[in-house]
């Protein structure tokens, strides 16, 4: 195809990006405005010292600078104002996402409602982090992590019932022949990759109405409940990854992180069972987002919240699901301590902030070091952008690189209207090839490519399968090799 399709964008009623402009984000700027309310509340009542006064004074005053900046721009999201540069506040990309507007606008595209829906939706994030970096006092202040801490918080059952799964693991290890045992490393890799393509259902910027029931739903793990989703599943490489995993020994596998909490509880129990029982892979990196982004995506601190939370949680009462067994308490203890050792010894890295301490306590600048690092995720463009970047964003050399979620599908497709039937090796163009790619995504957007032509249209015509695009409830697993 010698003429790239045109992007998604609100232009279309029907569009999931449509009714994103009007119902998600409006809705997620809410949550921001009660989230930066109760903070400056809180400073408000809280005693301080006459030494503290006038710097509590001060952020109090820049907090509501940040509503205000916030009441703003949803004011003209709803009235489809133009998109206005975004402030230099001394980050990445501040020119690339600004060019790229003036471009949008002399062509009459810069606008809430006519910006192609990738671009607008990674501005929309870029531009509300300079609400923050360029204060005093909030700079370091996520919006969105109480809602993630609340979510993981309600994910105990899950978490508890994984980890004595991997317990239950060990134990067979222990017996000797497990890592020589290939077909039993098989179904155990075959369900490892179920639970972490499902456990991507759990995205907070698109689950703006669900209860935390709803939510534990999503998360429930075990044979049976995979074996009832796998009809979902409109595309299965779960072998072809397979096949070439076998392949490699000693490997580094990469994992380009989505959302937070209890998945990227599911991406460690991943990482673990592969560096721990296999002879395929020896060290893992993550690939987190720099700064908060949509909503739930997975930042240094959260990984650090992530290991503070299952350090203790009995003690803690930090999970509102049901009280552990002894059992439970044990192994989700064992799995802590064995990350921690292999954070400590570079078995497991976050890529941008080196080490454990790096990993487990860096803050949302790490990332800026070089290109390399976490930067490189919250440009806005096509991952074909990668194949343009020194080492690939931290890429080059991997054994599998696993892209996870519905906006790295995105970027991978470039978010274009690709019509039914186009192969995903079209829609990654010149990436294609160039890394072993394993990408897990359930459906939360218009885009597709890679399935057959009569399916699509299939889909898209029975009632029975409406909104299957953008509904969470199907997914693909494609995996593409290494040319």
């Amino acid at each position: 195809m010698t003429t790239l399709p045109p992007p998604y964008d609100p232009t279309f009623k029907e569009s999931f990006s449509y009714t994103t402009v009007v119902k998600r984000w409006p809705v997620i700027i809410t949550n921001l405005l009660d989230c930066v309310h109760q903070a400056v509340h809180d400073l408000s009542v809280s005693s301080t010292t006459s030494a503290t006064d006038e710097l509590v004074k001060k952020k109090i005053e820049e907090g509501k600078g940040i509503i205000e900046k916030a009441s703003k721009l949803k004011y003209e999201m709803g009235r489809d104002k133009a998109l206005t540069p975004v402030p230099d506040d001394g980050g990445p990309h501040i020119e690339l996402y600004n060019t790229e507007l003036e471009r949008l606008s002399a062509d009459g595209r810069g606008t809430w409602f006519t910006a192609p829906w990738l671009y607008a939706e990674c501005y929309l994030y870029r531009f509300i982090r300079t609400w923050f970096s360029l204060t005093e006092h909030w700079t370091q202040f996520d919006p969105f992590f109480s809602l993630k801490e609340d979510t993981f918080k309600g994910s105990g059952a899950a978490v508890y019932q994984l980890a004595l799964t991997m317990s239950e693991i060990d134990g067979e290890a222990e017996k000797g022949s497990l890592e020589k045992d290939v077909a039993r490393l098989e179904v155990l890799f075959d369900e490892m990759i179920q639970m972490c393509f499902w456990g991507n259902a759990t995205d907070l910027s698109l689950l703006t109405t669900l209860s935390s029931g709803d939510i534990e739903k999503l998360q429930t793990v075990g044979k049976e409940a995979q074996a009832a989703s796998r009809k979902f599943i409109l595309r299965d490489d779960i072998d072809n990854a397979w096949r070439h995993l076998k392949t490699l020994s000693d490997a580094r596998l990469d994992i380009v992180l989505d959302n937070s909490g209890f998945e990227y509880f599911t991406d460690l129990i991943l990482a673990d069972f592969l560096v721990t029982h296999t002879p395929f892979i020896k060290s893992v990196v993550f690939h987190p987002k720099d700064i908060p982004w949509f909503v739930s995506d997975v930042t240094p601190p959260d990984v650090r919240a992530l290991f503070s939370a299952i350090s203790d949680p009995a003690s803690t009462d930090y999970f509102t699901t049901p009280p552990p067994s002894p059992a439970h308490l044990s192994a989700l203890h064992k799995l802590h301590y064995r990350w921690l050792k292999y954070f400590e010894s570079g078995t497991f890295r976050v890529n941008g902030a080196p080490g454990l301490a790096g990993g487990l306590s860096g803050g949302a600048s790490e990332g800026r070091k070089r290109e390399g690092g976490m930067e490189f995720w919250t440009r806005f463009g096509s991952y074909r952008e990668l194949v343009e970047v020194d080492g690939m964003a931290g890429l080059e050399g991997s054994g599998l690189v696993i892209f996870k979620g519905d906006l790295n599908y995105r970027k991978l497709t470039g978010d274009l209207q690709w019509p039914a039937g186009a192969t995903f090796e079209e829609a990654m163009g010149p990436l294609a090839g160039k890394l072993p790619i394993l990408s897990l995504r359930t459906n939360k957007a218009d885009v597709i490519a890679g399935l057959p032509k009569e399916l699509v249209e299939k889909m898209d015509s029975d009632p029975d399968t409406k909104g299957w695009r953008t509904s969470g409830r199907y997914g693909v697993i494609t995996f593409i090799p290494k040319a």
